[in-house]
């Protein structure tokens, strides 16, 4: 038997990840697309496969994904879509929480409507933890501070309350932060990776910054969407922790993308206190215990290593194309 995934946010950095591992696995692959004046599916235009189906529809709006939870008769869902841009989110909070929070109610609804036999993976994020001190499991207080986090939070009790409620099987991934090469460029990872590659290739000189002391666990995002694909494959529904455990600042991961490109990031930071949030999340690092001994599953890739392939990947681009794709 040939298996269904439904993924919101195909167009994303973990939902093109996901697809292409979802299709390695010989799955039928089909994807929630907003409609837009402009395409943006450069993450996904070089999978070229038969298996792969692309819809119309929204979060916001639960008659699309009615219809198309009915219509595909998915095995597996992954919730991958939102407004995931936490400072973003302080200037349209109420599109976050219609999006992140509402949207995931809207796409439960539907599958417990069409009474089919579906797993459901939530994608859950450590901004729940917020104000809490690391390290953070399943098991840690939640604290978010920010409209994002606060929206996730709901999404991660709804999806649990489906769970116990419907016999559902519901499981969130708290992720950790997790970065690749397909990052946005106004996430901050992304951003220091192609002003880096921007002014090693002499397009620039100054870099500007918020906040350089914050600590993120950050891990690639290639190896974080096989912790999702296995949390659906366990015998029971449970929810996890995937993180790399080891925290970094936000200077570090400017020293490391620097001096992989032979810079000195102190030549070329400026700090602008426009780019700090309203309230502030001073560090995150989770603690993926239950991932290694549950699912099998372990970070590879750390900060350096990770700021060193985004840099490859960031100076080739700009180097070939001449500007960001995603």
């Amino acid at each position: 038997m040939t298996k269904r995934a439904f993924i919101t946010g195909i167009t994303g950095q973990d939902g093109s990840y996901l697809t292409e591992l979802l299709l390695a696995k010989g799955y039928e692959v089909h994807g929630l697309v907003r409609r837009a004046s402009t395409l943006n599916r450069s993450r996904i235009d070089h999978i070229q496969d038969s298996n792969l189906h692309l819809h119309y529809g929204d979060l916001t709006d639960g008659v699309s994904l009615v219809n198309l939870i009915r219509d595909i008769v998915p095995h597996e869902v992954y919730n991958l879509g939102a407004q995931s841009h936490v400072k973003v989110s302080f200037e349209v909070p109420e599109y976050t929480a219609d999006a992140d929070a509402t949207g995931t109610l809207r796409l439960l609804e539907a599958i417990r409507a069409a009474k089919i036999d579906c797993r459901f993976y939530q994608a859950s994020t450590s901004e729940m933890f917020g104000a809490t001190p690391p390290p953070q499991d399943e098991t840690t207080v939640f604290y978010p501070r920010s409209p994002y986090g606060a929206a996730k939070l709901y999404s991660h009790w709804v999806t649990v309350n489906y769970r116990e409620a419907y016999d559902l099987f519901a499981v969130s991934g708290i992720l950790f932060n997790h970065e690749s090469p397909r990052r946005g460029e106004s996430f901050v990872t992304r951003k220091i990776t192609l002003g880096v590659a921007a002014i090693k290739l002499g397009l620039t000189d100054t870099l500007t910054l918020g906040n350089l002391d914050a600590i993120r666990d950050w891990g690639f995002a290639k190896e974080y969407v096989e912790g999702m694909w296995r949390m659906l494959q366990h015998d029971t529904p449970q929810d996890y922790v995937l993180a790399t455990g080891i925290g970094t600042t936000v200077r570090e991961f400017c020293e490391y993308s620097f001096a992989h490109a032979g810079l000195n990031w102190e030549d070329h930071v400026a700090y602008d206190k426009g780019y700090e949030r309203p309230t502030e999340v001073d560090a995150l690092i989770g603690d993926p215990s239950k991932a290694k001994s549950v699912l099998g599953w372990e970070a590879q890739t750390h900060a350096k290593g990770l700021a060193e392939l985004m840099v490859d990947s960031d100076i080739e681009l700009l180097r070939t194309h001449g500007s960001a794709r995603y």
